[in-house]
């Protein structure tokens, strides 16, 4: 003993020897165990390479099987335990260190394929004997007298060796011979099997075909026919066969015989009944999984006669918190208290659950009058879910949130059904979540172009479909031009140009806000020292560019801004960064630190929509920002004269607050010119609104300081 680990070569050998071991006592063969061994070696080889193959080849596990048969490994009990060794044992000893479950499944796909190969190569031999046994039968009635005796010992020979179950029957139905095979088939004995008929062998899964193809076959219209037929058992066990029946005539060609040649797939049919079970049901929970649900959720929608379908698609609510804080374990025991409950919700006919994955499930209800029963069911499933789990001594609180659509069957398809049930779901989860909503086509148009949005940012910003629109700030004491906020547009092939709104949300969301941002920021600022150039005699003109709560977190926002400044030329007094007030609401210091940075610099920070985030004004005065930008909301009761007292006593408040901390103030959304007039006389610094000038090209900022200018 070496005390080095076995190569794979001695693992496949050891695989090898199992096998062998398995069949070797239900083999009709001559040879030895370890020659039938040797036999077999090959063959494990060929499953070991196609296990371990990149792509999947059932043609090889289909090889194995025929070769089966051609080793003499014919007794269905022969596959059987060949299968059971490949189940048990081929991941063992070749799948080495690959992935486990993927091997498993490559495992289960081998086995099937190779039941295909035995089945078919059995078949291909029965078919072979049925010739010979024909034959035989031919010669033994047209030879000649001093030959019958040999011809009948050939017969027999093959009607008794024959691995398959023989019978022989009249023309009326009546069974004359069966031979061993037939007899061990179906467990009974000769004289039982000769006392009934063929018509009596009925069974509630007979194809309508059958006994119309065994009539004309008796009438003399047929010559043979083949079918897949099941029988009972004396014990009332099912026997599942592949059958072949042929007409036998006499030397004068008329019908005499009939000849019934039967192969058990009993085995055969449990297996693949077992990988159908396997392949379309969850093997956590045992609902269905996703597979056979689109199954049945495809004829749902496809049914025609007046049929509708409803569909709940449910969602728990904060299941990632039960598995990072309690353990995948107790997760997976959650999921299946809960699929019991669920299950126990759709018991009606044309109801089922099934598992999506992870903690999605689906119920689906058809028939005439979903309408009612969707909600129905939709109601006794938030009900199963109230009651809570109880886990390791636990008791935990289950929530779900579910999207349900209802319609009738033949105007979507089930892809198009599901999508919209998601979107629902994630629209009652948006809205706090425990509650179910219905599908709203509108909602739904507008989440799918949100998604396409989405997707669409990273390579919008790449192809430069972003441009910059730019509004004027104005002085209100004498109305000059004090310089104009940078506005972002996005130009869409699709939907045209959009403004800030329709995307700036879907940027933060995937954080291309940061790139984003930046670009803004550079195209500003050299935009910015241009306009400088142009009017170095009137006075520098400022730009104000929006940052983004995500750019605040960015820890390179201070040293980006420092690098496009000095790149542009532009001096920091010139910038000016502008923060919504709700991003700073119980800001921490390490969020305003770039803030104050930037302050220290010389940059100016605004306090964007001051008055919506309801901070404590107090707060003012640790927050490093020199300029408030007054929310429209407080301004438009101006609009019209007379203005509204209390507007303008609270406008009063917060400029006269604002001077007292040294801040100016600038009000956004001045429409009218009483407007800015009143904004004027309660003291405001500068405004910006569509009174002076809406959004535009960089031109346009330029021509209103010209017109300021010598104006």
């Amino acid at each position: 003993m070496t005390g080095e680990p076995d190569g794979p070569e001695d693992r496949l050998r050891r695989f090898a020897t199992i096998w062998s071991r398995a069949v070797f006592p239900v083999t009709s063969t001559s040879l030895t165990r370890p020659e039938l061994e040797q036999q077999l070696l090959p063959l494990a080889r060929r499953l070991s390479d196609a296990l371990k193959a990149r792509t999947f080849d059932a043609a090889a596990g289909q090889a194995v099987g025929a070769a089966l048969v051609a080793a003499h490994c014919t007794d269905p009990e022969a596959l059987s335990r060949s299968l059971d060794c490949v189940d048990a044992y081929l991941v063992l000893y070749c799948g080495e260190d690959g992935p486990q479950e993927a091997l498993r499944t490559r495992s289960a796909r081998l086995q099937h394929a190779m039941a295909a190969g035995f089945a078919g190569a059995l078949r291909e031999r029965t078919l072979a004997e049925q010739e010979a046994i024909s034959q035989a039968t031919l010669n033994a009635r047209s030879t000649v007298a001093e030959a019958l005796h040999a011809s009948e010992a050939r017969f027999r020979a093959v009607f008794e060796g024959a691995a398959i179950g023989i019978g022989i029957a009249d023309l009326e139905g009546n069974i004359l011979q069966v031979n061993g095979a037939l007899l061990r088939m179906f467990g009974g004995s000769e004289q039982g099997m000769r006392g009934r008929k063929v018509p009596e062998w009925t069974h509630p899964e007979d194809a309508p075909q059958v006994w119309r193809l065994y009539e004309e076959l008796v009438r003399g219209e047929r010559e043979h026919y083949h079918v897949e037929k099941a029988f009972y058992r004396p014990d009332g066990t099912a026997l599942w066969t592949n059958l072949t029946v042929s007409l036998l005539r006499d030397a004068d060609g008329r019908p005499q015989y009939q000849l019934a040649l039967m192969e058990d797939t009993t085995e055969r049919r449990l297996l693949n009944l077992r990988l159908r079970y396997e392949a379309t049901h969850d093997a956590l929970t045992g609902l269905p999984n996703r597979t056979l649900f689109f199954e049945r959720l495809e004829k749902a929608v496809s049914a025609g006669n007046d049929q509708r379908f409803g569909l709940c698609y449910l969602d728990l609510d904060g299941f990632k918190t039960i598995n990072d804080s309690l353990g995948h374990a107790a997760g997976d025991r959650l999921l299946v208290e809960v699929a019991d409950r669920l299950q126990s919700c759709a018991t009606a006919p044309g109801e089922m659950v099934a598992r999506l994955g992870g903690d999605e499930f689906v119920a689906l209800t058809t028939g005439p009058d979903t309408e009612r029963e969707v909600d129905a069911l939709a109601d006794r499933i938030m009900n199963a879910l109230v009651t809570p789990v109880r886990i390791d001594g636990r008791e935990l609180t289950v929530r779900g949130s579910i999207g349900i659509v209802e319609g009738p069957a033949g105007e979507r398809g089930p892809a198009e059904v599901l999508r919209s049930a998601d979107i629902t779901m994630y629209r009652a989860k948006s809205a706090g979540g425990n509650r179910f909503e219905l599908a709203d086509p509108e909602a739904d148009a507008r989440a799918i172009t949100r998604h396409g949005l989405t997707t669409a940012l990273p390579a919008a910003l790449d192809r430069g479909e972003f441009f910059i629109e730019y509004q004027p700030l104005v002085h209100l004491g004498d109305g000059s031009v004090h310089g104009a906020e940078a506005l972002v547009r996005w130009l869409h092939p699709q939907h045209g140009v959009l403004g800030p709104d329709r995307f700036i949300p879907l940027a933060e969301h995937t954080g291309l806000i940061v790139p984003l941002g930046r670009w803004v920021l550079e195209q500003s600022v050299r935009q910015a020292r241009q306009w400088q150039e142009r009017h170095a005699d009137s006075g520098p003109l400022r730009i104000n560019v929006n940052l983004s709560p995500c750019q605040l977190t960015h820890p390179g926002l201070v040293q980006d801004t420092v690098d496009i400044l000095e790149r542009e030329g532009l001096d920091a007094e010139a910038l000016c960064l502008e923060v919504t007030e709700s991003a700073l609401i119980g800001a921490d210091d390490d969020l305003l630190k770039p803030l104050r940075r930037l302050a220290e610099m010389g940059v100016d920070i605004a306090l964007d929509d001051f008055g919506t985030g309801y901070s404590n004004l107090a707060n003012l005065r640790r927050l490093p920002v020199s300029i408030l930008k007054l929310d429209r909301s407080f301004t438009q009761g101006m609009q019209q004269f007379p203005a509204d007292p209390v507007d303008l006593k609270i406008v009063e408040g917060i400029v006269s607050l604002a001077h007292s901390l040294d801040l100016a103030v600038t009000v956004e959304g001045v429409e009218t010119g009483a407007q800015a007039e009143q904004l004027r006389i309660l003291g405001c610094d500068t405004a910006q609104g569509w009174y002076y000038a809406r959004p535009g090209p960089p031109e346009r900022l330029h021509e209103l300081a010209l017109v300021d200018a010598t104006g």
